[in-house]
């Protein structure tokens, strides 16, 4: 299938490794422009060899708005257009509420949420000339959050929460808002904890797997990933907005 996504600009945050990082690949691959943003410097350097010369790496802080603004503007400035914006920085963070602490939960809240409208703010003017799209990377537990959970689960039940309340803002200006929730996907995180556990990747993968129980039986792959936010950026997903839609291998206990 033709994506019909060749000669459109699209920016990533937390795009320099894993999910980001495989998308640009998936955008690129199908003739698309793509900007990505991150905070390791070593990283971005990666991402620019992978990606080639005419994509933009650049270095910011989502929960700098200046570092932010300045990755937005760069982004329109190469390209001249922008049509899809993907907010996916942040990492996971899980303890139980009475051990939390205020900061904690701040900290998390401006990662996961306030950095995705700033971004969606920003972009908004730029999407409505191309019939653009927002897609905001969440977690399965938004929907069905456990013990020992937050604040990632309450910060990405806000993400949910935004991607309806703006698909039905900005619908009518021409511009679709989906929210993508990942189960165990494999990415940068689980790599480097892997490494931190002195285990083979593969034999991490599969201690995963096994110990959520997995329908599939097995960690999501990221391109498999990157095939699916890809459709919703592109046209041929243009009657598809307001929703999330889950790439967990069966594993999330809701619909």
């Amino acid at each position: 299938m033709d994506l019909e996504l060749r000669d459109r600009a699209f920016l990533i945050t937390g795009g320099s490794d894993g999910l980001g990082l495989g998308l640009a690949q998936k955008l690129v691959s199908e003739g698309a422009s793509v900007a990505v943003c991150g905070r390791n410097d070593e990283r971005l350097k990666q991402a620019q060899e992978l990606l080639g010369t005419d994509a933009l790496c650049f270095r910011a802080d989502v929960t700098i708005a200046d570092e932010l603004d300045a990755f937005i503007d760069a982004a329109l400035s190469r390209f001249g257009r922008l049509d899809g914006a993907v907010n996916n920085a942040g990492r996971t963070a899980g303890g139980a509420v009475a051990d939390s602490d205020d900061e904690t939960w701040r900290q998390d809240y401006e990662l996961k949420v306030i950095s995705a409208l700033h971004v969606s703010r920003r972009v908004l003017s730029a999407l409505e000339s191309t019939s653009g799209a927002i897609i905001n990377v969440l977690a399965i537990m938004a929907r069905s959050p456990g013990a020992n959970s937050t604040p990632t689960t309450a910060s990405r039940s806000a993400g949910l929460a935004l991607t309806k309340a703006m698909a039905n803002e900005v619908g009518p200006r021409g511009v679709r808002v989906n929210a993508v929730l990942i189960g165990l996907i494999a990415s940068g995180q689980w790599v480097r904890r892997a490494a931190e556990a002195n285990m083979l990747l593969d034999e991490f993968y599969a201690s995963m797997a096994k110990g959520s129980k997995i329908p599939l039986g097995r960690v999501g792959r990221t391109e498999e990933f990157a095939d699916l936010a890809a459709f919703l950026l592109s046209p041929r997903a243009s009657y598809i907005t307001g929703v999330g839609v889950s790439i967990d291998g069966g594993l999330s206990p809701v619909i």
